[in-house]
């Protein structure tokens, strides 16, 4: 029996010391936050958020025939699920496996963008979020016994979160306006990442 043939491009995970040898043959995409990106980011990287994503998938696609992308958060789910709609669209590259924290943690350094105010890694306002809410649940459950239920639910959503390795409340918390590019400064990167080509 054959099996159709995929339409989905290869992905590759990098390691910090193989990308820091060959960074000057990539065009870097960092698919955090604006807040999170320009808190510090791999040098040469270009801002475009994961929920972004499609609108620049024309001008990715154009960057990707030219030489090899690679694509950074902070940890590596995002570049990985960056890099599965990458593929979908038929655009191959590859992911920095561990993120800006490995990168980090390799001693290799980062560029702050002093334009934008930093905000707090994803990672951290989702442990803030979800700590907020569970002890919300826990005060108000001492007088309204059904309010428990909301601390049930938080630390049900973080076990389906580990289970799953995806993180439903990042989701939610990345639309936040703080999370957002303002469109202009989307447009600047994508101009800037054409101008290149």
């Amino acid at each position: 029996m054959n099996t159709p043939a995929t339409t989905t491009a290869p992905r590759a995970t990098i390691d910090p010391a193989q990308a820091a040898e060959r960074l000057s043959t990539y065009t870097v995409i960092d698919v955090r936050t604006p807040g999170e990106y320009a808190g510090g980011h791999v040098p040469g990287a270009y801002n475009i958020p994961l929920d972004h994503l499609p609108a620049a998938l024309p001008t990715l696609k154009a960057a990707a025939a030219r030489g090899d992308l690679l694509i950074v958060c902070a940890s590596g789910n995002r570049s990985a699920a960056a890099c599965a709609q990458l593929a979908a669209a038929g655009i191959s590259a590859a992911d920095l496996g561990g993120g800006t924290a490995a990168w980090i943690d390799a001693g290799h350094h980062v560029d702050p963008d002093e334009t934008v105010r930093p905000a707090w890694p994803m990672e951290r306002q989702v442990r803030l979020a979800a700590g907020s809410l569970v002890v919300t649940g826990l005060a108000l459950g001492a007088r309204y016994r059904s309010a428990r239920w909301l601390s049930a639910a938080i630390g049900g959503g973080l076990v389906f979160s580990a289970v799953t390795n995806t993180c439903g409340m990042a989701a939610v918390l990345a639309r936040l306006p703080h999370n957002q590019p303002r469109a202009a400064d989307l447009d600047a990167t994508l101009r800037a990442l054409s101008d290149q080509l």
